[in-house]
């Protein structure tokens, strides 16, 4: 009982000690939790004007593009005072003192200083990188650019300055916005989301047209007229940057003038033998099959490398009658969907026997019409004369917004592999190369890519039918570099009955192998990175195999699609810890538009 008593009143007393001070403790976490939601109301409310202010914003911000048509530089150039206002206002809304407060708080910090880093860059664009490029447009809308058949290049070497110093600017703030840190809230993470996409595509337009500017005099012959080699490739016969080269054309430019010779069949070049090559690429593309590579002009496409192509293509042109006479300073390799879009940007063209090719219908009736209506020995000739016509106007009436669009154009063009160029003058090809002109294997790995090439081993032109796409997802993220998973498809669409009645010169020359897609295929790791677990999931395949080329590691497979078949292939790509930017990738051109990839959301697991 005693024992009782003295329990009880040990307990009471001590609650009787205790009790004042979880009053105090708990008046002061109410007393904070108030304060906490006053300041949240406060920027909550806050919050909302700004995503107000910032929407008007990006509207006016996604309308300037590279597409520097008049009458739309002139819209944004009326709106931007009002644009400027709007966001200096959120900028400061963004930094007043409760934001501030709130910064420090656990968790939501993150997403306060990403609410304020993204309120600062799109209020630094307005202010100083869009009224740059303003004026550097509408001094060129005031220039006249065409003369002849070529490019006045005064206004566009005065414009250089301007419009480097514009997108040095733009790309300063693109970078500083990449850099803030992640949001939390699933609000704030969707209008980064949205302002990252916006701004990214504008800063990838942009820096195009600018490195598109710098390299333009150098090769349209601003110091000295240069001629190059235009390799026009059929994908529907792929090789590794391209297809097969049906035809080789001289494009000639001085000061700005350019002149388009005669397109020579390949069947012209044959004779004066290979092209240079080193002894792994004699190993794995000639000495292996079921094709082996002759490095004839015919197989120049067969490097991954624009440069070695140019290298190969170089050593062939010096034998020729036409090439000992006329030195070479550079190579173009172009497909018919890059012709496609010239004719796009040109207007129709109409060839000799009446057909008029389009900005939609150029691609298939060069890859696939064209070999159902005409004999085999036809085909290159009229490839050739429609390829000159249509780039003989490429720089004809220009304005500045046709060369606008030119240059976004010639930019995505080249990202897919439809359009390369490589220049044997040092300086001129480092602008090229910035300008993202050359075609190379996996090397940034700031930008990681995963390179995919494949080259046709049944002499045919099934590429056509032969359809790629792919998947990649994040799946782990980490300090050694992320980890993505990647599926690769090829599907040969060619149907059973189409093998019986399409030429043999599409479905194949040998007779065993008619309406098959035969594969070779290299895997290039990204710069810095890795593949893993590379395995053929489905389809008819080879084990793929590690090999060196030119001192790269690369894996080797090789596919046999039947009509209407698929093969796929697995891997996980670790890239670098260096990576900047999403893993995509990098492969032989595909007939039409597009890549055929498709990023999926995926889930960045830390383990």
């Amino acid at each position: 009982m005693a024992s009782h008593s003295v329990s009880s009143c040990l307990k009471r007393r001590k609650k009787h000690r205790i009790w004042p001070w979880l009053v105090v403790a708990l008046a002061i976490i109410l007393a904070f939790l108030a304060f906490l939601g006053v300041i949240a109301y406060k920027v909550y409310n806050e919050a909302k004007q700004v995503q107000a202010h910032e929407n008007n914003a990006l509207v006016v911000l996604s309308n300037f593009s590279t597409n520097a048509d008049g009458k739309k530089m002139a819209a944004v150039q009326e709106q931007l005072p009002t644009i400027q206002q709007e966001t200096a206002e959120a900028n400061s809304i963004a930094h007043g003192k409760c934001w501030e407060f709130a910064k420090k708080i656990p968790y939501v910090g993150d997403d306060i200083t990403a609410v304020q880093g993204m309120t600062e860059v799109i209020n630094n664009l307005t202010h100083q990188s869009v009224p740059q490029f303003i004026t550097v447009v509408t001094n060129l809308q005031n220039a006249n650019l065409s003369v002849g058949d070529g490019l006045n290049l005064k206004p566009i070497i005065d414009a250089q300055s301007g419009i480097t110093s514009a997108n040095r600017s733009l790309q300063q703030q693109v970078n500083a916005y990449n850099a803030l840190p992640e949001p939390h809230i699933e609000q704030v993470q969707k209008a980064y989301t949205k302002g990252s996409d916006s701004l990214n595509a504008l800063a990838t337009k942009v820096n195009a047209l600018a490195n598109t500017f710098n390299m333009l005099p150098g090769f349209l012959g601003e110091s000295q007229s240069r001629t190059y080699a235009v390799l026009s490739m059929t994908t529907s016969e792929m090789r590794s940057s391209g297809g097969l080269i049906g035809s080789v054309g001289e494009l000639t430019t001085d000061n700005g003038s350019i002149h388009v010779g005669e397109f020579r069949s390949n069947t012209d070049y044959i004779k004066y033998g290979s092209g240079d090559h080193s002894e792994d690429e004699q190993q794995i593309f000639g000495n292996e099959g079921p094709l082996k590579m002759s490095f004839d002009i015919r197989d120049t496409a067969v490097f991954p490398e624009t440069e070695r192509a140019a290298l190969s293509l170089r050593s062939i042109w010096n034998r020729t009658p036409w090439g000992q006479s006329t030195p070479l300073d550079g190579v173009i390799m172009l497909d018919p969907v890059f012709v496609q879009q010239l004719v796009a940007i040109n207007g129709d063209v109409t060839l000799p026997d009446g057909t008029v090719l389009t900005g939609k219908n150029t691609a298939e009736y060069l890859l696939n019409t064209i070999y159902i209506r005409y004999d085999e020995t036809q085909t290159d000739t009229i490839f050739g004369v429609a390829t000159a016509q249509i780039i003989a106007g490429m720089f004809k009436d220009l304005n500045v917004s046709k060369l606008a669009s030119i240059g976004e154009m010639m930019d995505t063009m080249a990202r897919d592999r439809h359009f390369t160029m490589y220049a044997f003058d040092e300086n001129l090809e480092k602008q090229i190369k910035a300008a993202g002109f050359t075609g190379e294997v996996p090397s940034s790995p700031e930008n990681p890519s995963v390179g995919i090439y494949l080259t046709e081993q049944n002499p045919s032109k099934m590429g056509w039918y032969i359809h790629r796409n792919a998947t990649i997802e994040k799946v782990q993220c980490g300090d050694k570099g992320d980890i993505y998973h990647v599926q690769y498809t090829l599907k040969n669409t060619m149907k059973d009955d189409e093998v019986a009645s399409l030429p043999w010169y599409i479905t194949s020359v040998n007779e065993n192998y008619r309406g098959k897609g035969m594969e070779k295929i290299l895997f290039y790791a990204p710069a810095g990175g890795q593949i893993n677990n590379l395995m053929q999931l489905n389809g008819r395949a080879n084990a793929v195999q590690k090999r060196t080329l030119n001192g790269r590691e690369v894996y080797e497979g090789y596919a046999e699609i039947n009509p209407q078949q698929s093969v796929t292939y697995s891997f996980d790509v670790q890239v670098s810890p260096q990576a900047k930017r999403a893993l995509t990738i990098d492969q032989t051109p595909l007939g039409w538009i597009g890549t055929g990839i498709i990023m999926e959301e995926g889930k960045c697991s830390t383990k």
